[in-house]
């Protein structure tokens, strides 16, 4: 029997078991007995009341992501290795770094290309203008700027190097057929701000000068997203990746489509062994992300079981139209 639980105003008519894991679940209702939510809630409970009262275009929060990288991520987390590899279907991405640099990975890696992308697509130009001050860029992008050895700025700088580095080979299948893009992310980049003084302009705007490959992939068929979303999930790169790849599939899921869990760890999950406890550990983190995804998202209708994830016909978070 499903039950109501104590949320912020807008969302007594929302079921538990329609949104939230138990470990979110157990979260909220503490809220019931005057217990204060998480930070990380309250910023999904307030995205999620702020989408529902007005969408991503009139809200000024429409934004961009590039196709591939929803298809296929980037690395949760730090790897040993500057070549990474993912799956989806018949499309696999590989990502390669220089090794004394490293690949990008965790959110800010997403973030960044969210906002290359929705900067490519509003302007149509390759340049890409982040501007004279650190903390204003940060702030567009949804990060606090705190100094420090992990601080936000550091990690920050550290991740733009990373990104900024990196080349991607993208490879299609079909039949005995294949079909392969190589693509560098960027072909110049010049960052001036000085990271002990982020609220100081600089004489000169930072920039990033996109490759012409990669400006081409971001804004011939970019994937509409509401950024809202973004900086509310920005604290797990499986959340963000999964509110990406939803938005993206909605879009033209017209039947029940069953996905197995296998083929989701390929794409999400290679951070999982392929046995079945790691199988199990993936699913148990996917579906730990996805009831976050579904705070801010609650037009998605889903179920699972053990075997696969199966997805509805559903409203698109950000409909294409809005494509320019």
């Amino acid at each position: 029997m499903r039950r109501k639980v104590g949320v912020p105003d807008g969302f007594s008519d929302w079921q538990q078991d329609d949104l939230l894991s138990p470990d979110l679940s157990r979260e909220v209702q503490g809220a019931n007995d005057n217990r204060p939510l998480t930070r990380q809630m309250e910023n999904l409970f307030k995205a999620a009341i702020e989408i529902e009262h007005e969408a991503a275009k009139e809200a000024g929060a429409l934004g961009f992501m590039a196709r591939a990288l929803v298809q296929a991520t980037m690395p949760h987390k730090a790897i040993a290795s500057n070549e990474f590899e993912r799956t989806n279907g018949t499309f696999t991405m590989t990502m390669v770094a220089p090794s004394k640099i490293g690949l990008p990975y965790g959110s800010i890696p997403r973030l960044l290309i969210g906002f290359m992308t929705t900067e490519a697509v509003r302007t149509k130009e390759r340049q890409i203008v982040l501007g004279t001050s650190l903390s204003r860029f940060m702030t567009d992008i949804g990060l606090a700027p705190t100094g420090g050895r992990w601080g936000s700025i550091p990690r920050l700088k550290d991740q733009m190097t990373r990104l900024v580095s990196s080349s991607i080979s993208c490879s299609y299948t079909s039949g005995g057929g294949i079909g392969v893009r190589n693509v560098i992310i960027a072909e110049e980049a010049n960052l001036w701000w000085e990271p002990r003084r982020p609220d100081q302009d600089t004489l000169w705007e930072s920039t990033i000068m996109l490759s012409d490959r990669f400006f081409k992939e971001i804004t011939e068929n970019p994937v509409p997203i509401d950024l809202r979303a973004l900086t509310a999930l920005k604290r797990s790169p499986l959340a963000l990746d999964i509110y990406l790849w939803l938005t993206y599939r909605m879009s033209y899921v017209k039947t029940r489509t069953a996905i197995p869990w296998g083929a989701l760890q390929l794409q999400f999950g290679s951070d999982y062994p392929t046995t079945a406890q790691g199988r199990r550990n993936f699913k148990k983190a996917f579906l730990h992300a996805l009831a976050k995804v579904r705070l801010v998202y609650p037009a998605l209708r889903l179920d699972d079981n053990a075997d696969v994830l199966i997805l509805f016909p559903s409203a698109s978070h950000v409909q294409r139209h809005y494509i320019p």
